[in-house]
Protein backbone atom coordinates (compact mmCIF):
# COMPACT_ATOMS: atom_id res chain seq x y z
CA UNK A 1 0.00 0.00 0.00
CA UNK A 2 0.66 3.93 -0.70
CA UNK A 3 2.33 5.64 2.55
CA UNK A 4 -0.16 8.75 2.21
CA UNK A 5 1.10 10.65 5.90
CA UNK A 6 4.19 9.95 7.99
CA UNK A 7 4.89 11.15 11.31
CA UNK A 8 8.77 11.22 12.39
CA UNK A 9 9.04 11.99 16.07
CA UNK A 10 7.11 14.75 15.65
CA UNK A 11 6.51 17.41 19.28
CA UNK A 12 5.09 20.53 19.73
CA UNK A 13 5.07 21.93 22.90
CA UNK A 14 2.98 25.19 23.95
CA UNK A 15 4.57 27.71 26.20
CA UNK A 16 2.40 26.39 29.03
CA UNK A 17 4.03 22.95 28.51
CA UNK A 18 0.95 21.21 26.75
CA UNK A 19 1.21 19.68 23.08
CA UNK A 20 1.93 16.58 21.74
CA UNK A 21 5.48 14.60 21.95
CA UNK A 22 7.56 12.38 19.73
CA UNK A 23 4.85 11.04 18.04
CA UNK A 24 5.85 8.52 15.15
CA UNK A 25 2.94 7.13 13.23
CA UNK A 26 1.90 6.27 8.96
CA UNK A 27 -1.32 6.20 7.12
CA UNK A 28 -1.63 4.08 4.30
CA UNK A 29 -3.97 5.43 1.50
CA UNK A 30 -7.56 4.23 2.12
CA UNK A 31 -7.32 3.43 5.06
CA UNK A 32 -9.20 5.00 8.01
CA UNK A 33 -7.07 6.03 10.80
CA UNK A 34 -8.65 7.45 14.34
CA UNK A 35 -6.62 9.54 16.90
CA UNK A 36 -8.40 8.47 20.35
CA UNK A 37 -7.88 10.42 23.82
CA UNK A 38 -9.46 13.06 26.13
CA UNK A 39 -9.72 16.98 25.20
CA UNK A 40 -6.60 18.00 25.58
CA UNK A 41 -4.46 14.92 24.79
CA UNK A 42 -2.75 16.17 21.67
CA UNK A 43 -5.52 15.59 18.76
CA UNK A 44 -5.57 18.69 17.63
CA UNK A 45 -2.35 20.01 17.71
CA UNK A 46 -0.94 17.26 15.77
CA UNK A 47 -3.55 18.00 12.85
CA UNK A 48 -2.58 21.35 12.99
CA UNK A 49 0.70 20.55 12.39
CA UNK A 50 0.34 17.79 9.75
CA UNK A 51 -1.99 20.74 8.08
CA UNK A 52 0.49 23.72 8.07
CA UNK A 53 -1.92 25.86 10.86
CA UNK A 54 1.25 25.16 13.63
CA UNK A 55 5.01 24.56 13.14
CA UNK A 56 5.94 21.13 15.22
CA UNK A 57 8.94 21.93 17.58
CA UNK A 58 10.76 18.99 16.20
CA UNK A 59 10.47 16.07 14.06
CA UNK A 60 9.46 15.67 10.26
CA UNK A 61 6.16 15.41 8.68
CA UNK A 62 5.44 14.15 5.08
CA UNK A 63 2.21 13.87 2.98
CA UNK A 64 2.25 12.29 0.01
CA UNK A 65 5.97 12.20 0.41
CA UNK A 66 6.35 16.19 0.27
CA UNK A 67 7.71 17.52 3.36
CA UNK A 68 4.70 19.43 5.39
CA UNK A 69 7.00 22.83 5.34
CA UNK A 70 6.41 22.63 1.33
CA UNK A 71 2.72 23.76 2.21
CA UNK A 72 1.99 23.87 -1.42
CA UNK A 73 3.12 20.60 -2.93
CA UNK A 74 2.31 18.37 0.41
CA UNK A 75 -1.22 19.93 1.40
CA UNK A 76 -3.00 19.79 -2.43
CA UNK A 77 -4.62 16.99 -1.78
CA UNK A 78 -5.36 17.44 1.43
CA UNK A 79 -8.86 18.89 2.97
CA UNK A 80 -9.54 19.60 6.81
CA UNK A 81 -11.74 20.64 9.41
CA UNK A 82 -10.11 20.93 12.49
CA UNK A 83 -11.87 23.26 15.68
CA UNK A 84 -14.97 24.39 14.87
CA UNK A 85 -15.58 25.66 10.33
CA UNK A 86 -15.18 29.45 9.79
CA UNK A 87 -18.69 30.05 8.33
CA UNK A 88 -20.09 33.75 7.68
CA UNK A 89 -23.62 34.20 9.33
CA UNK A 90 -24.98 36.35 6.11
CA UNK A 91 -23.92 33.51 3.61
CA UNK A 92 -25.86 30.63 2.20
CA UNK A 93 -24.65 27.36 2.11
CA UNK A 94 -24.17 27.51 -1.65
CA UNK A 95 -22.18 31.33 -1.34
CA UNK A 96 -19.08 29.45 1.09
CA UNK A 97 -19.05 26.93 -1.97
CA UNK A 98 -18.67 29.25 -4.63
CA UNK A 99 -16.47 31.41 -2.40
CA UNK A 100 -14.09 28.55 -1.78
CA UNK A 101 -14.51 26.99 -5.26
CA UNK A 102 -11.78 29.82 -6.68
CA UNK A 103 -9.00 28.80 -5.04
CA UNK A 104 -9.45 24.62 -6.95
CA UNK A 105 -9.39 24.61 -10.64
CA UNK A 106 -11.76 22.61 -11.93
CA UNK A 107 -14.26 22.89 -9.51
CA UNK A 108 -17.64 23.76 -11.10
CA UNK A 109 -21.54 23.43 -10.25
CA UNK A 110 -21.79 20.18 -9.90
CA UNK A 111 -19.07 19.57 -7.92
CA UNK A 112 -20.60 21.77 -5.31
CA UNK A 113 -23.97 20.43 -5.25
CA UNK A 114 -22.61 16.92 -5.16
CA UNK A 115 -20.53 17.54 -2.18
CA UNK A 116 -23.71 19.13 -0.59
CA UNK A 117 -25.42 15.75 -1.11
CA UNK A 118 -22.90 14.12 0.23
CA UNK A 119 -23.37 15.72 3.63
CA UNK A 120 -27.22 16.24 3.44
CA UNK A 121 -27.75 19.93 2.93
CA UNK A 122 -29.09 20.24 -0.55
CA UNK A 123 -32.76 21.38 0.62
CA UNK A 124 -30.75 23.67 3.03
CA UNK A 125 -28.12 25.20 0.13
CA UNK A 126 -29.60 28.41 0.10
CA UNK A 127 -30.13 28.99 3.33
CA UNK A 128 -28.22 31.38 5.72
CA UNK A 129 -25.24 29.79 7.68
CA UNK A 130 -26.33 31.92 10.46
CA UNK A 131 -29.34 29.51 11.13
CA UNK A 132 -27.77 26.71 10.97
CA UNK A 133 -28.01 24.35 14.03
CA UNK A 134 -24.25 23.04 15.20
CA UNK A 135 -24.77 19.72 13.17
CA UNK A 136 -25.46 21.79 10.34
CA UNK A 137 -22.33 23.53 10.26
CA UNK A 138 -20.18 20.50 11.04
CA UNK A 139 -21.71 19.34 7.91
CA UNK A 140 -21.22 22.36 5.98
CA UNK A 141 -17.35 21.89 7.35
CA UNK A 142 -17.00 18.78 5.68
CA UNK A 143 -18.73 20.13 2.58
CA UNK A 144 -16.19 22.73 1.73
CA UNK A 145 -13.16 20.06 3.33
CA UNK A 146 -14.33 17.54 0.45
CA UNK A 147 -15.00 20.29 -2.14
CA UNK A 148 -11.55 19.61 -4.26
CA UNK A 149 -12.21 15.96 -3.68
CA UNK A 150 -8.85 15.66 -1.76
CA UNK A 151 -7.12 12.04 -1.23
CA UNK A 152 -6.19 12.90 2.49
CA UNK A 153 -8.80 14.22 5.11
CA UNK A 154 -8.09 15.47 8.36
CA UNK A 155 -10.85 15.92 10.27
CA UNK A 156 -11.37 16.55 14.24
CA UNK A 157 -14.60 15.82 16.38
CA UNK A 158 -16.49 15.29 12.67
CA UNK A 159 -19.57 13.75 14.86
CA UNK A 160 -19.57 16.89 17.09
CA UNK A 161 -23.20 18.27 17.72
CA UNK A 162 -24.41 15.39 15.64
CA UNK A 163 -27.87 13.48 16.21
CA UNK A 164 -27.66 9.84 16.31
CA UNK A 165 -29.36 9.79 12.81
CA UNK A 166 -26.58 12.10 11.24
CA UNK A 167 -24.02 10.97 13.03
CA UNK A 168 -24.05 7.65 12.00
CA UNK A 169 -24.42 9.23 7.97
CA UNK A 170 -21.18 11.50 8.74
CA UNK A 171 -19.89 7.77 9.33
CA UNK A 172 -21.41 6.33 6.56
CA UNK A 173 -19.74 9.11 3.87
CA UNK A 174 -16.42 8.33 5.82
CA UNK A 175 -16.74 4.89 4.98
CA UNK A 176 -17.96 4.87 1.22
CA UNK A 177 -15.48 7.52 0.52
CA UNK A 178 -12.53 5.73 1.84
CA UNK A 179 -13.63 2.08 0.26
CA UNK A 180 -15.21 3.05 -2.88
CA UNK A 181 -13.01 6.13 -3.84
CA UNK A 182 -9.77 5.31 -1.86
CA UNK A 183 -9.89 8.33 0.11
CA UNK A 184 -7.63 8.32 3.17
CA UNK A 185 -9.07 9.63 6.28
CA UNK A 186 -7.22 10.70 10.21
CA UNK A 187 -10.26 11.40 12.23
CA UNK A 188 -9.71 12.40 15.97
CA UNK A 189 -12.52 11.73 18.62
CA UNK A 190 -12.90 11.52 22.48
CA UNK A 191 -15.14 8.65 21.41
CA UNK A 192 -14.02 5.32 21.85
CA UNK A 193 -17.49 3.78 20.51
CA UNK A 194 -16.91 6.09 17.11
CA UNK A 195 -13.44 5.55 16.52
CA UNK A 196 -14.41 1.41 16.96
CA UNK A 197 -17.01 1.97 13.89
CA UNK A 198 -15.41 3.67 11.30
CA UNK A 199 -11.55 2.96 12.19
CA UNK A 200 -9.09 0.48 10.88
CA UNK A 201 -6.66 1.47 12.88
CA UNK A 202 -6.28 3.74 16.48
CA UNK A 203 -3.77 5.81 18.26
CA UNK A 204 -4.00 6.44 21.43
CA UNK A 205 -2.85 9.52 22.83
CA UNK A 206 -2.79 10.82 26.56
CA UNK A 207 -1.79 14.00 27.85
CA UNK A 208 0.20 14.94 24.91
CA UNK A 209 1.58 10.88 24.80
CA UNK A 210 1.29 8.53 22.27
CA UNK A 211 0.33 5.24 23.98
CA UNK A 212 -0.49 3.22 21.62
CA UNK A 213 -0.89 2.72 17.77
CA UNK A 214 -2.53 -0.52 16.14
CA UNK A 215 -5.08 -2.33 14.23
CA UNK A 216 -8.56 -2.28 15.32
CA UNK A 217 -8.37 -5.65 15.13
CA UNK A 218 -5.30 -6.35 17.31
CA UNK A 219 -6.65 -3.76 19.81
CA UNK A 220 -9.30 -5.60 19.99
CA UNK A 221 -7.94 -9.32 20.29
CA UNK A 222 -7.68 -8.78 24.10
CA UNK A 223 -10.18 -6.06 24.86
CA UNK A 224 -13.89 -6.42 24.38
CA UNK A 225 -14.61 -2.64 23.23
CA UNK A 226 -11.89 0.68 22.44
CA UNK A 227 -12.97 1.92 25.32
CA UNK A 228 -11.51 -0.97 27.77
CA UNK A 229 -8.30 -1.20 25.74
CA UNK A 230 -8.06 2.59 25.71
CA UNK A 231 -8.29 2.33 30.06
CA UNK A 232 -5.93 -0.41 29.78
CA UNK A 233 -3.07 1.59 27.98
CA UNK A 234 -3.64 4.53 29.86
CA UNK A 235 -3.76 2.29 33.34
CA UNK A 236 -0.14 1.03 32.21
CA UNK A 237 1.12 4.51 31.69
CA UNK A 238 -0.66 5.18 34.99
CA UNK A 239 0.92 1.94 36.82
CA UNK A 240 -2.86 2.25 38.85
CA UNK A 241 -6.34 1.74 38.07
CA UNK A 242 -8.06 4.53 36.32
CA UNK A 243 -11.57 5.22 37.87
Amino acid sequence: MDTVLTLDHVSKIYHNGRGARNITFSVERGQVVGLLGPNGSGKTTIMKSITGLSQPTEGTITVFGAPVTDREKALMQVGALIEQPALYENLTAQDHLRMAARYYPGVDQARMDKVLEIVGLTPYRKERCGKFSLGMKQRMGLALALLSEPELMILDEPTNGLDIEATVEMREVILRLAKEKGVTFLVASHLAAEIEKMCDKVLVLYEGEMLSFDTKEEALRLNPSLEDYFLAKVRDKKGSVVL
